[in-house]
């Protein structure tokens, strides 16, 4: 198996690279983003009316018997409009941390209730617009991503269909871990996809899928940082555990060309004796075949 450093005989990056554009463009993405959080924006309008601290208004949207949904959304309004500090990931974890922890730590932080009840009396449509903006910002977040992994599974399965089998989630959903693929791994290792051979269930590889549609500085060190991780993390496995083991990395969009990027992915095609390939859509067909899979 030859550990070739394919990706260095590339000249031209944008060749290779697939066009995913999974947003609604401005301004019809507002139209959506009203329709979406009118209702909570209603909500959040009232409790701003009703509560007597802003400290209360984070114990009203994190009532268990919230909506789930209503709670995101309330919750990110919050945070855009009370305390910044504030992560959505952490304050929608209402079981495992209390309000009143959330309200020791940053209450100081809190835009006091008397100003939040002078800007938000009588809203103006304008006021409610940016709202929702602001609110929905994130939520095309990770669907260029669902859909190059989905436009994967359909490639891998129409060409290999006979022979191996692709598992794992399309869009949000569980990853993969390592151990329920070998007992004997011990700790965390997340996997987007495995592919299996049809006749005995048997790993074949390991994936990784990931869409950038923009990349640079630290967010390109911490993502190619951590592919190099996954790599030594397998190789120590393999090393006590020997198995046959290949680590696909389907890593695509605009951000590849980022010239941090671009040398990373690089550099990690190719390791491990060539057991590890980086690829995007438009590679797949040249970069993984049943020979690799096998060797």
């Amino acid at each position: 198996m030859s550990d070739t450093k394919f990706l260095r005989t590339i000249s031209d990056v944008s060749k290779i690279i697939t066009p995913i554009d999974s947003t609604i463009h401005f301004p019809e993405i507002l139209e959506v983003l009203i329709e979406k959080y009118s209702g909570a924006i209603e909500t959040f309008c009232q409790l701003i009316k009703d509560c007597d601290s802003s400290e209360e208004i984070l114990r009203q949207i994190r009532q268990a018997e919230r909506d789930p949904d209503e709670r995101m959304a309330l919750l990110k309004m919050y945070r855009r409009c009370v305390s910044p500090v504030l992560d959505t990931e952490t304050t929608k974890k209402i079981k495992k941390i209390s309000t009143e922890m959330l309200i020791e730590a940053y209450g100081l932080t809190f835009k006091p209730i008397s100003k939040l009840k002078q800007q938000f009396e009588n809203m103006s449509p304008e006021f409610r617009f940016a709202l929702a903006a602001l609110v929905g910002e994130y939520d095309t977040r990770g669907q260029s991503g669902y859909e190059l992994t989905t436009l994967f599974f359909d490639w891998f399965t129409t060409y290999f269909q006979d022979n191996y089998l692709i598992e794992g989630p399309r869009g949000a959903g569980r990853d993969i871990e390592l151990s329920t693929l070998y007992p004997a791994f011990k700790g965390t290792f997340p996997c987007d996809f495995v592919i299996r051979r049809v006749f005995d269930n048997e790993v074949a590889a390991i994936g990784f899928a990931r869409y950038d549609s923009t990349r640079g500085g630290a967010q390109s060190d911490d993502r190619t940082g951590g592919n190099a991780n996954k790599v030594e993390k397998a190789k120590a496995f393999d090393a006590l555990t020997p198995t046959k083991l290949k680590m696909i990395f389907l890593s695509d969009g605009p951000g590849l060309m980022h010239k941090d990027t671009w040398e990373e992915a690089c550099e990690l095609d190719g390791q491990w004796g060539g057991r590890v390939r980086v690829v995007t859509l438009k590679l797949a067909l040249k970069r993984i075949t049943p020979d690799w899979l096998e060797s």
